[in-house]
């Protein structure tokens, strides 16, 4: 079992996401060992990948090294590896690179896609949750437009240019609203052999409105955008069925494509050694007012994959960067007084709001009693995700980037870096 020469206590953290950053970012200046440990070896700003996808950024625009954001702190590590499991009873947890001791461990592990049990909708539409699925939603995107240009048979033509979203939530939004913009700037450029009101985008979300949190206000002028964008906006309407050719919604509504894009829904992402018990709605893990995994005094979980139920959220806070981070800052204050045996103190959201951008000058802006729509929410969108990002590189780069699709009706990153193949795809890129 491997652990480091120190006397200070050791807090492994799982998962490299907005939660765990900020936990190990406040606990640098404390007397414990910090181990972090994630798949990949970079930091993803997961509200951008829908430009990823649609070609607007380069994938490394969005990410950002995790040694690089630790770099000089000097009770933090990092391991690159696969975590298997948590097994408490020895307080370790199992990885691709062996077994690790810890003293308190930190679940941070986030959300992954969630297909309701559906194999079929597992293997046959996209989703969008890492930098791999966002770049292969860019090849077939890409792609199934080159093959439209040859395609002779008319059906198989159809449905390479129908473009059908699942989730009226945030993720939903924006990519419905990104395509649609390639399809009115970019394709009529890259494709004049292509009769553009041949390409399709539909929307479907189950609930009666769109951004189901947001204020109705915000859910009616989300709705009035991606219209007038040319967008179908199908709600209260259901997947039923999708074979990779044609998806079933509900009243036998059918429509011929090859382009689904998954977005309708998420669920913490669980390891293994956490009893189903401890589980609780959305596959996320129980845990008490301090982020602590109810029944076990050492395992803590934030962000996406913890539930913490309250009056104002009984089904735990909302799955979005501020709770991560608020989370994780508490967390850090809490295990140094669980250290030097102090009370503790109840983690408090505190809800900064709500916004989603539709397209170009097109957004929606709630923030508390206060809510608007339009130009202003869109360049306030812009500057709250951009003041997010980590490293000062990465927010040049993506205001160079916006600052040029907006004058030049552009974007530069259209390119196939490698070949979409369904049937090729493994664990970390879709199919699991």
């Amino acid at each position: 079992m491997k652990n480091a020469s120190s006397s200070f206590p050791r807090v492994v953290i799982i998962g490299g996401g907005f939660g765990g950053i900020q936990l190990a970012k406040k606990l640098k200046h404390k007397d414990v060992q910090i181990l972090m440990l994630d798949r990949h070896n970079y930091h993803t700003f997961q509200p951008l990948l829908y430009q990823v996808a649609t070609g607007g950024l380069e994938a490394d625009s969005i990410a950002f090294p995790l040694r690089k954001i630790f770099k000089g702190q000097t009770n933090f590590r990092f391991r690159n590896a696969e975590v298997k499991g948590v097994i408490p009873e020895r307080k370790a947890i199992d990885t691709s690179i062996g077994e690790f001791s810890y003293d308190y461990l930190v679940i941070a592990t986030g959300s992954d896609s969630n297909f309701f049990g559906s194999r079929e909708l597992e293997h046959f539409t996209m989703p969008m949750k890492t930098i791999p699925e966002a770049l292969n939603l860019r090849s077939m995107i890409l792609q199934n437009l080159e093959e439209s240009l040859i395609e002779t048979d008319p059906a198989r033509k159809t449905a390479l240019l129908n473009f059908v979203i699942t989730g009226g939530g945030p993720t939903g939004v924006e990519l419905a609203g990104s395509i649609a913009e390639l399809k009115r700037h970019i394709i009529p450029k890259d494709y004049p052999e292509l009769n553009v009101e041949d390409v399709n985008i539909f929307l479907v979300e189950g609930a009666p409105t769109l951004l189901g949190p947001m204020s109705a206000q915000s859910q009616r002028s989300s709705r009035e955008f991606l219209e007038q964008l040319g967008v179908n906006v199908l709600t209260d309407t259901k997947v039923v069925s999708y074979n990779g050719e044609k998806i079933v919604l509900d009243g036998n509504k059918e429509i011929l494509t090859c382009n689904v894009l998954w977005s309708a829904g998420v669920k913490g992402e669980v390891l293994e050694g956490i009893p189903a018990d401890k589980l609780a709605r959305g596959n996320r893990i129980k845990v008490d007012n301090i982020n602590r995994i109810i029944g076990y005094e050492d395992i803590f979980a934030i962000g996406d994959v913890a539930s913490m139920s309250t009056e104002d959220y009984p089904n735990g806070h909302p799955g979005v960067a501020p709770a991560a981070i608020q989370q994780g800052q508490q967390l850090a204050k809490n295990i140094e007084r669980l250290i030097n045996k102090e009370p503790t103190e109840a983690f408090k959201y505190r809800d900064k709001g709500s916004m989603a951008t539709v397209g170009r000058n097109k957004a929606v802006v709630d923030m508390g009693p206060i809510r608007f729509q339009g130009i202003f929410a869109w360049f306030v969108w812009m500057f709250v995700h951009l003041m997010s990002l980590v490293g000062f590189r990465n927010k040049l780069v993506v205001l160079v980037n916006w600052i040029w699709s907006y004058f030049s009706y552009d974007r530069g990153s259209r390119l196939i870096i490698r070949p979409f193949n369904r049937e090729s795809m493994t664990e970390d890129t879709h199919v699991k």
